[in-house]
């Protein structure tokens, strides 16, 4: 059986698993998802990291854009802050929407 990859767990609504993400030196990085956005023609990811990681505080999560097309790096992590600041005024908005 093929092992799914991190989109296919990411854009599956009923597969909630941690997300395991490696940086250049092979460093795993565990993230629990909590959503995915759209904003125009992207989509993006809200990962957080499950293990303290140094300048992220245990409340905050990264943005993440997902590249489909790239399949060895599917996950770019987002660092343009007027993206990130859409992608969460849409995340706040749904939960607001389902309350």
């Amino acid at each position: 059986m093929k092992e799914k990859s991190v989109i296919d767990i990411l854009l599956d609504d009923s597969n909630n698993d941690d997300i395991v993400l490696y940086d250049e030196n092979d460093k795993e990085t565990i993230f629990s998802q909590i959503a995915i956005i759209s904003l125009g023609e992207k989509t993006y990811a809200i990962l957080k990291p499950i293990e303290k990681i140094d300048g992220i505080e245990d409340d905050e999560a990264l943005t993440f854009l997902i590249n489909e097309e790239d399949e060895e790096n599917p996950l770019e992590l987002c660092d343009d802050m007027q993206i990130i600041q859409q992608v969460f005024d849409e995340y706040y908005k749904l939960i607001n929407e389902e309350d």
